[in-house]
């Protein structure tokens, strides 16, 4: 098999999760940036929040890649397509390197995606508590795959440059795995958090402050150098095709509004791609601010985000929910996930007790809770034809909320069986061609997700019925 064009990469993964993975990758997106560099930023895992640092350190979208939800060969593709205009790309890890979907194998981890990718590791370690014995952990992590290939360690939380020293020395002599670099415990180099995790950057400029900060630190205190001649050792991947992406002409072009603004803003960036590449013509649209959806369109895509903190504004933007209502009533093709589904609804219910107005196409009020109610992958298979999916269909995708539907969806309204959970568990809700729920679908990871979506819009836009 042929080989792609050779970028160079790296993966920045951590011993766990808080030890300042997002910080020093995105810190070290934005030095390389400043140095020239093209980058192409990724994830692993699905998440939808650190990508927004990476984006806008990078100015380039950051993307995931998943290897639970995605098919290896397709994440490959997914891979090599985005990385072919970039001099280099940064992954950043999720969760520790070898946390994966469960404790008896390496699915889901980072680990899993570094040796599918062929790529050199950079270990993060939080030593604020430790000396010497972070050498042993470094060498722990060292043995436990020997597959896997730890290239470099970072430290972070250093407290003097004597704790520096001595760590260094520690991990180099045990491990003789190089240090490139650290940054020092600092207030001002933490990233702020609430409860999905990292605050978006999309929330103020105050971001440009920190992230500037971050640069210079980065810049100071991690050997950037050492950090491409790693990434530049990086084994050869070979080029793959595995259908995700048409090679031809679409047959269909169509229009699809994309909910895109402050309480709507997480997308896996292929799942847009995927449908621009199958005849989607996106339209951003906010349903905050603007008073309809866009004129002329054939179907309506509603991501995730935080709509219980602009409750308010959501509710009073009454003119864009007679719109979407309208849309519904007319069987257009309508997909929500999560805190589109929320939106949806006939309410939400706020931390406080608050309740306001929503859409009301679906028949219940969300609630939200002061713990999380779901995190974690799933697999679900469609109870009826909806606009993604046929009866029957399965499909694996994942969970992370804080608020729960009040009333349970009857069961010929609900959109999936739950198939890895408690028996009989069901999810979202589906009536006419709304797809509704909390189970966020990466369509990278079934081939007909886009092209079913499109195809759906075209029969609605053809016939006036999908």
């Amino acid at each position: 098999m042929s080989t792609s064009r050779q970028i160079p990469r790296l993966i920045i993964a951590g011993v766990s999760s808080g030890v300042g993975k997002t910080t020093i990758a995105t810190g070290i997106m934005g030095a390389l940036r400043r140095r020239g560099f093209k980058i192409q930023p990724f994830k692993a895992g699905p998440d939808y929040i650190d990508p927004s640092y990476h984006s806008r350190i990078a100015d380039a979208t950051s993307r995931n890649l998943d290897p639970w939800m995605l098919p290896g060969a397709s994440l490959l593709e997914l891979y090599l397509h985005a990385v072919e205009k970039a001099d280099i790309a940064i992954i950043e890890g999720v969760m520790g390197l070898f946390d994966g979907r469960s404790g008896h194998e390496e699915t889901g981890s980072t680990a899993e995606l570094a040796k599918l990718l062929r790529s050199p590791v950079l270990l993060v370690i939080d030593i604020s508590k430790m000396a010497r014995s972070a050498a042993a952990v470094v060498l722990g992590y060292l043995n436990f795959d020997p597959e896997l290939r730890l290239a470099g360690v970072i430290l972070n939380q250093v407290g003097s440059e004597s704790h520096r020293r001595w760590v260094t020395e520690a991990i180099e002599k045990a491990t003789r795995i190089p240090v490139v670099g650290y940054l020092p415990r600092q207030e001002e180099l933490v990233l702020p958090e609430r409860h999905l995790g990292l605050i978006p950057t999309t929330e103020g400029d105050a971001w440009d402050e920190f992230l500037e900060r971050l640069i210079q630190q980065v810049t100071k205190t991690i050997n950037l150098r050492e950090v491409v001649r790693i990434a530049r050792s990086a084994e050869p991947l070979p080029a793959i095709t595995t259908g995700l992406f048409t090679k031809e002409q679409p047959e269909r072009q169509v229009s699809i509004a994309v909910a895109q603004d402050e309480a709507f803003s997480f997308y896996y960036q292929d799942n847009l791609d995927l449908l621009s590449a199958w005849g989607a013509r996106l339209l951003p649209f906010s349903p905050l601010h603007d008073p309809a959806l866009p004129s002329d369109i054939s179907g309506v895509y509603i991501g995730g985000g935080f709509p219980e903190l602009y409750a308010a504004g959501l509710s009073a933007n009454r003119s864009m929910q007679h719109s979407i209502k309208m849309a519904v009533a007319a069987g257009m093709p309508i997909y929500a996930e999560c805190g589109g589904l929320m939106y949806l609804s006939q309410g939400i219910v706020d931390f406080e007790g608050r309740r306001y107005e929503m859409v009301g196409a679906i028949p219940s009020q969300t609630l939200m809770r002061q713990r999380r109610m779901r995190l974690g992958y799933v697999t679900v298979r469609a109870r009826r034809d909806t606009p993604l999916l046929q009866r029957g269909d399965t499909v694996r995708g994942h969970e992370f909320h804080w608020s729960e539907l009040e009333k349970n969806i009857a069961k010929t309204e609900a959109a999936y069986d739950v198939l890895d959970d408690r028996p009989g568990r069901m999810e979202g809700y589906s009536r006419g061609h709304l797809l509704a729920s909390y189970v966020h679908l990466h369509f990278g990871s079934n081939p007909a997700l886009a092209p079913n979506f499109i195809a759906s819009c075209a029969r609605w836009a053809e016939k006036g019925t999908a």
